[in-house]
């Protein structure tokens, strides 16, 4: 598990380079992979913060660091936003918004199909459990029939029945 203050370290970093860059460079498309880099770092910062505030500690903190670094990133957002419009790039932007839109749903589509596969997964170990458990029970009961044939045939031999 990454450190949530290490991974905002990383988007920090990552907006830096930006804006650095940004300031050198006259075609936004140039800075790609920097802005990649950030939405990567962000998507990182993200899941550490929700597996730290599953892992305990002050909801105070965490609701405090996590707003904080939600402004401080929406507002780097909009100063992107700034950017591509600026540079005459607004249906680039849009572009990337609709891309981002059909990740998302394919996302969670692929989070719903997982969902289910574990599903299927527990609902077939627990069959398999359930099967082994009967064929156990039936081989067992099967044994003590055929043991009480064998003892009652044993006994007819020996005592004679029904004579």
């Amino acid at each position: 598990m990454i450190d949530p203050i290490t991974a905002m370290a990383a988007v920090s970093k990552a907006v830096d380079m930006i804006k650095k860059a940004s300031s050198t460079v006259d075609d936004v498309a140039s800075l790609g992979p920097l802005i990649g880099k950030y939405f990567d770092a962000k998507h990182t910062a993200t899941k550490a913060a929700r597996d730290a505030k599953k892992s305990g500690g002050s909801n105070m903190g965490k609701a405090i660091e996590i707003e904080l670094a939600i402004k401080a990133q929406k507002d780097f957002e909009e100063q992107l936003k700034g950017m591509f419009f600026s540079t005459n790039n607004m249906d680039v932007w849009n572009s990337i918004q609709v891309r981002v839109m059909e990740m998302n749903k394919e996302d969670r589509e692929e989070e719903r199909r997982e969902a289910a596969r574990a599903l299927n997964a527990a609902k077939k170990r627990k069959e398999m459990i359930e099967l082994t458990i009967g064929l156990t029970l039936v081989s067992v009961i099967s044994i003590f029939i055929l043991w009480g044939v064998f003892e009652m045939i044993a006994y007819c031999a020996d005592f004679g029945c029904g004579k």
